[in-house]
């Protein structure tokens, strides 16, 4: 069955469940958003802008241009008939009002159904914009996806703990942003099990937070009451160890992996 763009966004939110949380495996492309969205259980993708503009041999930090980052995201949810959220930076705009138009826009040119948005004034983990202002620039996504008619679910991302700040100052973030229309908190920087559930016990929301490898299992999370899990640039990662494993084999004129006949088609 179709589901209509309105029934996507609808859907994605009920997908965020304290205890039973929606991953989210990032994809870059048509084919990888194909192919996850063929896997059993997925629900729902997650673009990542790190991995979108890496493979256009750009640095992440808006290297894409607002076109160029409404033209990858058209991609990817066209592709498929699941909902899809996409990795939307800082809102490609210096200004609040600019985020309004270009989420507009982004919801309206791509069907895409939900967003990250970034607090950080430069790159990844930079220093933040302040709390008032980067409230404002939630708040500003959201009127623009009011304007859209989609009831756009809207991923606030905290960089405070990575980037070495305050515990205190990430709470009060994360309750500003929920409080200007953030619908789940991306909390970065959750990197043991009592900072995870200090986060669930303080935030008066939703939370959602990366999985890797030496962060906490993803049973667990569930269990502490995550809502989401994604792992950003680590799925490009993942392929791409694959990838040269893969060639560093055959160029040693060992044996055909298996995957190599791995079928796949748009």
């Amino acid at each position: 069955m179709t589901l209509t763009q309105l029934q996507k966004a609808e859907l994605l939110l009920s997908l965020h469940v304290p205890g039973d949380p929606l991953i989210v495996t990032n994809v870059w492309d048509a084919i990888t958003a194909t192919i996850v969205a063929d896997a059993a259980g997925v629900q729902a993708l997650a673009t990542a802008s790190h991995s979108i503009s890496n493979v256009r041999g750009l640095p992440d930090g808006e290297g894409l241009s607002l076109d160029e980052a409404i033209r990858a995201a058209t991609i990817i949810a066209s592709a498929v008939d699941l909902p899809v959220s996409a990795d939307f930076e800082k809102g490609y705009s210096p200004d609040a009002a600019g985020v309004t138009r270009n989420v507009r826009r982004l919801i309206e040119e791509s069907g895409i159904v939900g967003i990250n948005i970034e607090d950080s004034v430069g790159a990844p983990k930079a220093p933040q914009f302040d709390i008032e202002t980067a409230a404002a620039r939630v708040a500003a996504a959201r009127t623009g996806a009011d304007q859209s008619g989609i009831p756009l679910v809207i991923n606030a991302r905290v960089d405070t703990l990575a980037g070495g700040g305050d515990w205190d100052e990430a709470v009060a973030r994360a309750n500003a942003y929920l409080g200007a229309g953030a619908d789940v908190i991306f909390f970065l920087g959750l990197t043991d099990e009592q900072k995870v559930s200090r986060a669930i016990e303080q935030v008066k929301g939703k939370i959602s937070v990366i999985g890797a490898p030496g962060l906490v299992p993803l049973k667990r999370l569930a269990e502490l009451g995550v809502s989401r899990v994604s792992f950003g640039p680590g799925t490009l990662g993942l392929t791409l160890a694959a990838l040269q494993a893969a060639a560093a084999n055959l160029t040693a004129l060992g044996e055909y992996p298996a995957d190599l006949g791995f079928k796949f088609e748009l």
